[in-house]
């Protein structure tokens, strides 16, 4: 009988835990749900169990199918909570209804409340909203097939605090605080992003495999993850032995090259932001490591004070020393060196830095326009003003150990046709949304003709995926950003003057054709927010602004006006006169050019008023006019409200 006994509670208790059911990674204590719309609630446990779902005085019971699978979709809400959501025995706290945003795309995505810091310094220390939490979806790649959840190791919901946003994306963050300040109501803000990705990668399969069968054709190769883990494993140590190899040839590894008693009389002077200390014997750029040197006077304040290091961007990779000690740490060009100086560091008199450059390609440089200094007190978090202590634009040069390049296999993934749409899109839907801001392009710039026809296809495989064909998409236009400046290969920044091909500005007119066309889209403008030698630019929370003008109209119906866009173009005698959606701000304006049938574009003098430009065509049968198609152009049109307008182009009525 005991036995008996023991066997039965032995089975209950198996039956107890096999029962339990599982909820994608994403819900968690802390989400918001989205308002107004059926909430699906979704996940696994065994097949035929029936699953109780309790929610905000609502209930409802879904039965797993056959695989295990279970959806319920719980009634539209209106904003409020907070709630407890209970499913069977797992319960979430705190959870609010609200708006719920997807944040997605490459780099100025990812761009990090830590970066934008000194330019909104009071502003990013008073965050206190715990209404406006923050999702972070841990990136994955897939080349296999849709996957049904993401990572484990996916950010929690988090209110929007300082430190919870440190490291979250900048204008997620500022676009959730607006909404909050705009409605009221709770903010869910989901990152989703990834640096340096395709458009293609962020698209299906079988959205692609019709009219761009090569893109599949290029991940099959990769669904070997022998081969995918055997390359990974060769680079990393190719990686590690070139950096084991470089630490024993430098001479300034051995000789202590950061030391402050060091004896640099026999360094060469070199300018900073010449080219030629960075090159070898043959013109090319140095691959190993450089040494420059900079002795700095520091007064008795100065020195008992906390000070910062700012050295601009520098490419490739660096290690900074102060007095021999080391600072800071990057490896790789795009993060803007920031580097705390330890209190008791710096004396009074004499102090240097010293700057290990590393390079595994390209060539070593500054990055011109950005600050060089050291900024002092509790001010030094701010963007550096006159009070900092500036830098010399001359450092003491030495060479260090020339290297081979480092091999390696290209495995990056996440830059494969359908690898993140496998792992980190599929698995979100159906989770309700308000709608998707769109920040990529960057990485097609190269390559511009078919990005239209792939921007419409990821828009329509999404709302397919959510089963919501009016799914509101905000597409951020390319910020203003000298394209010239190619990866480790660095050029001249003198303007653009007369018309070029532009793929940046042939990418940005992709990005304003499928908008314009689309009537559950909108484009938010920022060809005047961008840096022409950064293409991370920092004014992230005039991005957020922008962006959030454009939901206000696509989600809320409200009657605002975005940046100018062109309506038609006529010939008028001699002139050419573009009508646009509403008034502009009168002027002069650079930037539009004018073509005939041979497409051969000329600069054209402008001047707006009312809702027209008028262009005095230099050539006599004008086909074509074009506006700010350039990669950094001088865009100065604005409309009444300060908003700018979107480069175009454009064929002309006769």
């Amino acid at each position: 009988m005991k036995k008996y006994f023991l066997m039965t509670l032995s089975l209950c208790l198996s039956l107890a835990v096999s029962a339990k059911v599982e909820l994608p990674q994403f819900f968690q204590s802390g989400m918001v749900v989205q308002r107004g719309k059926k909430v699906p609630v979704w996940g696994k446990a065994d097949a035929g169990q029936r699953v109780t779902i309790r929610f905000n005085k609502f209930q409802t019971v879904a039965v797993a199918d056959a695989n295990g699978r279970f959806r319920a979709d719980l009634p539209a809400m209106k904003a409020g909570g907070p709630f407890t959501l209970m499913v069977d025995d797992v319960v979430f706290t705190n959870v609010m209804v609200g708006d719920v945003w997807l944040f997605s795309g490459q780099s100025n995505v990812d761009v990090t409340i830590e970066r934008v810091y000194p330019q909104y310094v009071e502003e990013i220390d008073a965050f206190n909203l715990p209404d406006v939490r923050l999702f972070r979806v841990q990136n994955a790649t897939n080349t296999h097939a849709p996957q049904d959840d993401i990572s484990p190791s996916s950010i929690s919901w988090r209110p929007l605090t300082k430190q919870n946003a440190w490291l979250f994306s900048a204008l997620g963050s500022f676009y959730g605080k607006r909404m909050f300040e705009k409605t009221g109501v709770a903010q869910g803000i989901i990152v989703n992003s990834w640096g340096g990705t395709p458009i293609e990668a962020w698209i299906s399969a079988d959205s692609l495999q019709h009219d761009y069968p090569m893109y599949i054709e290029k991940t099959q190769f990769y669904q070997s993850d022998d081969y995918v883990a055997a390359q990974s494993r060769a680079n990393q140590l190719a990686d590690q032995r070139w950096n084991q190899l470089l630490d024993q040839l430098d001479p300034g590894v051995k000789g202590n090259y950061a030391a402050l008693d060091l004896d640099d009389s026999s360094w060469t002077p070199v300018d900073q932001f010449s080219l030629e200390w960075a090159k070898n014997a043959n013109g090319r750029g140095i691959v190993g490591s450089i040494w420059l040197r900079q002795h700095i006077h520091i007064d008795k304040a100065q020195a008992a004070m906390p000070a910062r290091l700012y050295l601009g961007t520098l490419f490739d990779a660096d290690i900074t020393y102060v007095n021999g000690q080391q600072v800071g740490r990057t490896y790789y060009q795009y993060p803007p060196r920031r580097y705390d100086i330890p209190e008791g560091l710096l004396r009074e008199g004499d102090n240097v830095i010293t700057i290990r450059f590393i390079n595994k390609y390209g060539i070593a440089h500054f990055i011109p326009e950005k600050p060089y200094c050291i900024a002092f007190g509790p001010d030094r978090f701010r963007l550096p003003d006159s009070k900092s202590s500036n830098l010399k634009s001359t450092w003491l040069h030495y060479p260090g150990a020339s290297m081979p390049p480092c091999p390696s296999g290209d495995v990056s993934l996440q830059n494969l046709p359908t690898t993140l749409y496998n792992a980190v899109v599929h698995p979100l839907a159906p989770f309700a949304i308000s709608g998707v801001v769109w920040y990529q392009g960057e990485s097609n710039t190269s390559h511009p003709q078919p990005y239209a026809d792939l921007l419409r296809k990821m828009m329509g495989n999404w709302r397919t995926l959510w089963q919501q064909p009016k799914l509101p998409f905000c597409i951020v236009q390319l910020a203003n950003h000298d394209g010239r400046q190619q990866t480790g290969n660095p050029s001249p920044l003198t303007p653009q003057l007369q018309p070029v091909n532009s793929g940046w500005a042939q990418l940005r007119e992709a990005q304003r054709t499928v908008a314009v066309s689309d009537p559950h889209a909108e484009l938010a403008v920022a060809i005047d927010l961008g840096e022409p030698v950064d293409i991370h630019p920092l004014r992230k929370k005039e991005v957020a602004e922008r962006v959030g003008l454009c939901m206000d109209r696509l989600v809320f119906g409200k009657k605002v006006e975005l940046s100018p866009q062109p309506l038609k173009a006529e010939v008028m005698g001699q002139q050419v006169v573009i009508t646009f959606d509403q008034t502009l701000l009168a002027g002069e304006q650079p930037e539009f050019e004018v073509a005939g049938a041979d497409r051969k574009f000329r600069n054209a003098p402008a001047t707006s008023r009312n809702r027209e430009v008028t262009i005095e065509s230099p050539i006599a049968a004008p086909v074509y006019v074009r506006y700010a198609w350039k990669d950094n152009p001088n865009a100065k049109l604005l409309s009444a409200k300060q908003l700018p307008a979107s480069p175009f182009e454009m064929s002309i009525n006769h």
